[in-house]
């Protein structure tokens, strides 16, 4: 088979504060911004990996979703608990420089993990879990 990841979705709470994270800090284009009804949906990726897309939507557009499941969602947003990424990077080090150095929410400094991985974390203006992986 032939399957490639396309499109996945994050949560944001403040898509100006999202984009700048994306676009600036991590370094990604913006594949496209578009608001509807108030809200604001913004598509990010690498530039050299045309194919691969974040979509930083509201959290709670779906019209399925109840009441309850909408404060569920803000409420484990705000814990940082909700949603998370994980990125890969052949200079970890210097990614994690880079975004220490710009005031991103550090959960792990850079880590050799037991189960062969070496990583670490942030957290996204909305308090999505990024984990960066070292390529090898």
């Amino acid at each position: 088979m032939d399957i490639t990841i396309h499109w996945t979705f994050l949560p944001h709470n403040d898509p100006d504060a999202s984009l700048a994270f994306y676009r600036d800090t991590l370094g990604f284009e913006v594949r496209n911004d578009v608001g509807y009804g108030g809200m604001r949906w913004i598509t990010v990726g690498p530039a050299d990996q045309p194919g691969t897309s974040i979509v930083l939507e509201p959290p709670a557009a779906d019209p399925g979703i109840t009441d309850g499941e909408r404060r569920t969602i803000v409420e484990m947003m705000a814990k940082g608990t909700y949603a998370r990424v994980t990125l890969a990077t052949a200079d970890l080090d210097g990614v994690f420089t880079r975004l220490e150095a710009s005031g991103a929410d550090v959960v792990q400094e850079p880590t050799e993990q037991p189960y062969g991985v070496r990583d670490c974390a942030f957290r996204d203006p909305a308090g999505n879990l990024i984990r960066i992986n070292e390529l090898r």
